[in-house]
């Protein structure tokens, strides 16, 4: 009796777990949406060079005296400066100068003077830079190897060099460092049918208007002449249009 008890025992709880298996199956699941994944492109633009710019060189200005050190000497020995019997290094001085040149930017210029004219033409090259007078280069001639030429040629300013005028045996007032010469290609040097530098001809007319081209009563003018300076431009038998230059007194 118990036996048979146990297995209908077993067969009445069969038939309820398929019964609760059945209803189970049967309840649906509420499955999630699936998720939509929006995905944003970033286009990250191409790093371009920044070039800062700038009126001119980012530098204060700069106008300084300096006596010719063992530096400067290796870069003018045997070039502007050679051994010789009336100019000694002691008597030259080294001048850093601000200048505005033609692309209406600052830049620093080299000259060398006699030291006797330092402090004035310190202060010519002030107020050609307060008046923003342009010249287009100040370098040392012995950039150019000391040919006044090559220097000419390329429009550059400059002042001491140890040579004789051309065709004599006198020396320049630049064999002194008593001389500059302010943008010689737009102010050439005339005598009769010549005009130097090479390629500078047009402004032996001194009608034009150009840029560069000093004229009687300007700021280059005013600046050196009221300061006892002489111009070549004044000149009668010749004219020498880029040059000024000042005699040595004598103490």
């Amino acid at each position: 009796m118990k036996k048979a008890q146990f297995v209908f025992f077993l067969m009445i709880s069969s038939l309820i777990t398929m019964i609760i298996y059945d209803q189970v199956q049967q309840v649906p699941i509420d499955e999630p949406e699936p998720v939509v994944q929006n995905i944003v492109r970033v286009t990250i633009p191409v790093e371009e060079e920044i070039i800062p710019q700038f009126e001119g060189k980012t530098f204060e200005e700069v106008f300084t005296i300096n006596k010719i050190d063992d530096i400067l000497y290796n870069r003018i020995n045997n070039l502007s400066y050679k051994k010789n019997d009336f100019i000694e290094l002691e008597d030259l001085r080294y001048l850093e100068v601000t200048y505005w040149s033609f692309d209406n930017r600052r830049y620093f210029g080299e000259l060398i003077v006699h030291k006797s004219v330092a402090e004035e033409v310190i202060a010519i090259f002030q107020e050609l830079y307060e008046n923003k007078y342009m010249i287009e280069k100040i370098r040392l001639v012995d950039e150019y190897e000391a040919n006044d030429d090559l220097s000419m040629a390329d429009n550059n300013s400059s002042a001491f060099n140890f040579r004789y005028i051309a065709g004599t045996e006198k020396l320049s007032n630049h064999a002194y460092g008593l001389a500059i010469d302010i943008n010689p290609f737009q102010n050439p040097y005339v005598k009769n049918n010549t005009v130097q530098p090479v390629g500078s001809e047009e402004f032996a007319d001194r009608t034009l208007e150009k840029l560069g081209m000093i004229r009687k009563g300007d700021a280059c003018y005013n600046a050196f002449t009221s300061r006892g300076w002489t111009w070549g431009g004044d000149w009668s038998s010749i004219k020498d249009y880029q040059h000024f230059e000042k005699e040595l007194k004598n103490d």
